[in-house]
């Protein structure tokens, strides 16, 4: 399998001691088993990628097409499908993928959604630094300031930073260390933090 991946829940985080017997703040990750369900190749697609399914779920839950796909690829029932853009070579349908294509010391790249946090300010959105809070400031101690110009160029450019919806979003964390995979519980332990909310989706992707 080429450059691979696995999909994943975010349990929560805890801490493990190294061989310095330094504490190491980790996630901990509930990654797999994925089956491939599907592969996608550049003479029927127009690219390649391998769809995986995560998950259980009871059958009378999904429609007859979704059924349908789980039959002809001759695997249970999955309750979320996710594409990896990935070589195809060595990857056949019905293969069913473990957290042990990750190894201890290896760098990985998790993706999610990152926890939303509504509407917020440009203070904390995009960490300005407000108004003094003294010499006659009134009611702007924490607004944005002026957002352009006046006549010209009369309107307020693109990608002008304000306030608004914050969080929500698909976030990736690039070059994670694997501490640990635990491949008899399917779980794998990843130095640092990791984007979304426990529960969350999770994508772990290879380097490469």
């Amino acid at each position: 399998m080429g450059m691979g991946g696995i999909l994943g829940r975010k349990i929560g985080m805890t801490q493990v001691f190294n061989e310095e017997g330094r504490a190491v703040a980790v996630t901990v990750i509930a990654a797999g088993p994925c089956s491939v369900v599907a592969l996608r190749t550049p003479e029927q697609n127009g690219y390649e990628a391998v769809l995986l399914g995560y998950g259980a779920v009871k059958p009378h839950k999904l429609s007859k097409p979704l059924k349908g796909l789980f039959d002809k690829a001759k695997v249970e029932p999955k309750r979320t499908l996710r594409e990896f853009r990935m070589d195809t070579a060595g990857s056949e349908v019905g293969q069913e993928i473990k957290v042990d294509i990750f190894a201890a010391g290896e760098k990985i790249d998790v993706s999610g959604v990152s926890k939303g946090k509504g509407f917020a300010g440009v203070m904390k959105r995009h960490h300005f630094a407000g108004q003094q809070f003294s010499h006659g400031t009134s009611v702007e101690h924490r607004h944005g300031g002026s957002s352009g110009a006046i006549s010209y160029p009369g309107r307020v450019f693109p990608g002008k930073r304000m306030p608004g919806h914050m969080g929500s979003e698909r976030v990736t964390v690039k070059n994670l260390t694997v501490v640990a995979v635990d491949a008899e519980n399917n779980l794998i332990l990843v130095k640092g933090a990791v984007p979304g909310a426990k529960n969350g989706l999770l994508f772990l992707r290879k380097q490469g």
